[in-house]
């Protein structure tokens, strides 16, 4: 009798996504919004195993899975039930999922999870990472997964189903610093005033070749979600000030729908520096020196 072959574990990384800016152009009449944003990846990041073979199976582990709820809502399941729904005979399997992102946090953490996931499935299928049918999947599981499908610097535009190609930008020093404090997105696109968005958009830069052109093109630009959120969760507000404070500091904005915030540094030492003194500032805080690219 011969035993069946062990099936090799396979890994991926699910990098924070980083909004380094974010214009709200217009409310559709679906309710969605149109958006335009220049994405970034950061080092940090959650970490997904799959073993393949059998039924569909997550287990949530690592710092931050208290917080990221039941595993039979997670969008990792979602996003492997939207493939499957599209693929007949689909290899499933068991995900272990290490989560050290923060949960709700403006960094995509569940999306760059789920697209990590559809990432594996493919790998276990020997399905291409182009095949139509794994972006359809990413479009319908969230309005993030798809730019974390293949997760490398790009612009995104609409409601997050059209993206550039990869823009290989300069690396960017950086510090990300959580206050331990979950945000509604639904809630933050709740309290925003179109008009706010009124002044004149800065282009999305898709060409940039030095780090000073790229960090000239950000900070001319603005997260509109930022304001919203800040009257959701005033905390967000101190965060932005501690980074600002920060020697070295050259920009500090908010990501995404928050609260979540990087500060931009001129280098990695001044970077490592000043996470160092807000986490022992902030013992509370999530804090984190990295690399945005």
């Amino acid at each position: 009798m011969t035993s069946s072959p062990i099936q090799p574990v396979l890994a991926e990384s699910a990098p924070a996504k980083v909004n380094l800016t974010l214009h709200v152009l217009r409310r559709r009449a679906d309710g969605y919004h149109e958006l335009e944003s220049l994405v970034a990846f950061a080092r940090e990041a959650d970490e997904l195993m799959l073993t393949p073979g059998g039924a569909l199976e997550l287990e949530v582990q690592g710092p931050t899975a208290g917080e990221a709820g039941n595993a039979a809502d997670n969008l990792v399941i979602k996003a492997v039930r939207e493939l499957e729904k599209r693929i007949a005979g689909l290899k499933l399997g068991t995900f272990v999922l290490s989560k050290r992102l923060p949960v709700a946090a403006g960094v995509g953490g569940g999306s760059s999870d789920a697209a990590a996931a559809l990432r594996l499935i493919a790998r276990a299928n020997d399905i291409a990472l182009d095949d139509p049918r794994l972006f359809e999947a990413a479009r319908l599981t969230g309005a993030d997964v798809p730019v974390c499908l293949d997760p490398r610097a790009r612009a995104m535009c609409g409601i997050g189903e059209i993206l550039s190609e990869p823009l290989g930008l300069p690396e960017l020093a950086a510090v990300l610093v959580n206050p331990r404090v979950a945000v509604s997105t639904k809630d933050v696109f709740a309290r925003l005033q179109i008009n706010q968005t009124s002044a004149p958009v800065p282009a999305v830069p898709l060409a940039v070749t030095s780090r000073d052109q790229l960090l000239e093109a950000v900070a001319a630009a603005r997260n509109d979600l930022e304001q919203p959120a800040m009257t959701l969760k005033p905390v967000i507000a101190d965060v932005l000030a501690a980074l600002a404070k920060q020697s070295g500091c050259q920009l500090a904005r908010m990501s995404g729908s928050g609260a979540t915030c990087f500060g931009l540094f001129g280098s990695s030492s001044e970077a490592e520096t000043a996470a160092r003194n807000l986490a022992a500032a902030q013992p509370g805080w999530w804090v984190r020196s990295t690399v945005l690219c």
